[in-house]
């Protein structure tokens, strides 16, 4: 999927010196911080860890962090 408007989470403005020009540093994205918050709550939540091994459940987890901040990504630009 690709997001549209997939901006820095904590953008640093470094103004414009003699030194050189004003730069951004962006840091994570706001779909990282907004499945790094996901990711706190499903991994909060009792799974059932006999019908998953350790890797399966860990990808579960990731991969459902990532579509809860695709969809708020998505409700943020309406």
């Amino acid at each position: 999927m690709v997001i549209d408007k997939n901006p820095p989470a904590f953008p640093l403005f470094i103004p414009a010196t003699t030194e050189g020009p004003e730069t951004v540093n962006g840091g994570m994205t706001l779909r990282d911080y907004f499945a790094a918050k996901a990711m706190q709550g499903l991994m909060g939540r009792a799974w059932d860890d006999k019908k998953m091994n350790d890797e399966e459940l860990i990808n579960t987890w990731a991969v459902s962090a990532y579509g809860v901040a695709d969809a708020m990504l998505k409700a943020r630009s309406k």
